[in-house]
């Protein structure tokens, strides 16, 4: 395993970071999600990401759980802030003081730890002013609940401000968690150069595309039974966006790259987004051990300039570019 820095911090993450959501407390059993976590940390994984809204906090009680007994100090925790983990009161939901000290009392007692490495906004809150997001998160940082504060699908604009704001407060912004594959390349136009300039590091989600880039969805043959793409709770929706003739086809194109490198498809989707320098780390998630085991073997690999040329000809017109396409799903109701 290889490890990076997170943004212009002194904390190391391990290139692979092992995420649980839409699997611990959901559609794994906790005893293979907890094998799953040991899996992780015999190949060198240090970074453990999960959110409270995971499984409505049954994701942060799982990995509590399966860390129970490591060594702290060899792990790093993330965990998020924004949805609501009760039965959705007025005040259940956002970056407002009131919710953000609450959650990290509650995400703290689930993860049995003292403090958590770091703490991200899920999404940006249209309806809370910044400077009391900000603000929540400074006092947090002094009171040693979180050492490093990061965001999650924030963009160019909403990431310059956080950092302006963050830096007069007395911390920084070191991480940011958007969505990122040679599928799905949103981020590259506007928020990598910006977070390059504030000192910022990527930590990706969806690496592999939800499962597109490992190659078993074929164009024009049924969706593989039990896959997620045939399931409504674990992702269907989102996985549609590339379940086009056009897109499959192309990522066929790619096996012969990863022949050449000697990796499967997933190890050769996860390699390829940690070719960018911005991303310190690639979250994977995992139902079974093996696949760890799989994914892990994409860190330290060096893709040659030739055939990443060969990837971007083979993707071609089916690549999303577009940066408007931020994830900034959350609700802009407030009147200014």
């Amino acid at each position: 395993m290889e490890y990076r820095y997170l943004g212009n911090s002194g904390l190391k993450v391990s290139e692979i970071t092992y995420g649980n959501w839409l699997t611990h407390a959901s559609q794994v059993e906790n005893d293979a999600a907890i094998a799953c976590v040991k899996a992780a940390l015999e190949v060198g994984i240090s970074t453990f990401d999960t959110a409270d809204v995971y499984a409505n906090t049954g994701a942060e009680t799982v990995l509590g759980e399966a860390l129970k007994g490591e060594r702290r100090q060899s792990l790093e925790i993330a965990t998020k802030v924004f949805g609501p983990t009760g039965p959705k009161g007025h005040n259940d939901t956002g970056l407002s003081r009131k919710h953000i000290l609450e959650s990290i009392d509650g995400s703290l007692q689930r993860l049995q730890t003292d403090y958590v490495d770091l703490y991200q906004a899920h999404r940006y809150d249209h309806e809370t002013p910044l400077e009391e997001t900000m603000q929540a998160f400074a006092d947090i940082v002094r009171q040693g609940k979180v050492l490093y504060v990061g965001v999650s699908e924030w963009t160019a604009d909403q990431l310059r401000a956080g950092a302006a704001l963050a830096k007069d407060l007395g911390f920084q912004l070191i991480s940011n968690q958007p969505q990122y594959s040679a599928l799905w390349r949103v981020i590259e136009d506007e928020v990598v150069p910006t977070s390059k300039e504030l000192g910022i590091s990527q930590i990706v989600w969806s690496p592999i595309a939800q499962g597109v880039l490992t190659g078993k969805y074929k164009p024009g043959q049924p969706l593989p039974e039990g896959s997620r793409a045939t399931d409504d709770k674990g992702g269907a929706d989102m996985i549609k966006r590339f379940m086009r003739d056009e897109v499959l086809s192309s990522v066929q194109e790619l096996q012969p790259v990863a022949d050449e490198l000697n990796l499967s498809m997933a190890q050769l989707a996860v390699a390829w987004v940690l070719q960018n320098e911005n991303v310190a780390s690639a979250i994977i998630g995992a139902s079974r051990p093996e696949q760890v085991h799989d994914n892990a073997g994409a860190a330290g690999v060096t893709i040659p300039a030739e055939l990443m040329s060969r990837i971007d000809d083979a993707l071609g017109a089916v690549v999303e570019r577009d940066p408007a396409k931020t994830n900034d799903s959350s609700p802009k109701t407030r009147e200014a």
